[in-house]
């Protein structure tokens, strides 16, 4: 059986939260949570497909601990693993730069690997993103803060949806 690596940063614990999410709803396969502080090249080598998280601070920036962990994965081959992203962000406090973080990470590694689980932008509040190509997400968007309430559904609604991808 293929594994699964979820590959989290998470500083406030809502992208851990949502990372478990994904992993409860993946129990049907093999996967493993790593979190980005002290996973190693070896963790993503390992796995056959990735999904990636991580939320968005301040003003679009990368949640801290994917700073080093992005080098990793830059010097790490994943050209042949198909790579998921979600991000979690606020559409109300930062609509301008709703899930940037995801978007920070989609650019960083497009051409590296093959992205899977786009989302749709309908039913969300924001006024711009770096993750939007094409109209739709590049992964899955939590509003955790604005929408916990959602949050389950989504995540349920796209793992099934990557299910389907990651065959």
């Amino acid at each position: 059986m293929a594994k699964i690596g979820i590959f989290y940063g998470s500083s406030t614990g809502n992208t851990e939260f949502i990372a478990e999410k994904i992993e409860k709803h993946l129990s049907d396969h093999d996967v493993e949570l790593f979190n980005v502080d002290s996973a190693s090249k070896e963790d993503v080598e390992k796995c056959d497909y990735l999904i990636l998280g991580t939320s968005t601070w301040g003003v679009g920036d990368l949640q801290d601990d994917w700073e080093s962990f992005l080098k990793v994965l830059l010097k790490t081959d994943i050209s042949k693993k198909k790579t998921a992203l979600f991000g979690l962000g606020d559409q109300e406090v930062y609509a301008e730069s709703f899930v940037d973080g995801m978007g920070v990470l989609y650019n960083a590694l497009k051409g590296n690997t093959q992205f899977v689980g786009q989302w749709p932008v309908s039913g969300y509040r924001f006024e711009d993103s770096t993750a939007v190509k094409n109209k739709e997400f590049v992964g899955l968007p939590i509003d955790h803060d604005n929408e916990p309430n959602l949050s389950e559904k989504r995540v349920e609604q796209w793992v099934d949806m990557l299910k389907r991808e990651i065959k």
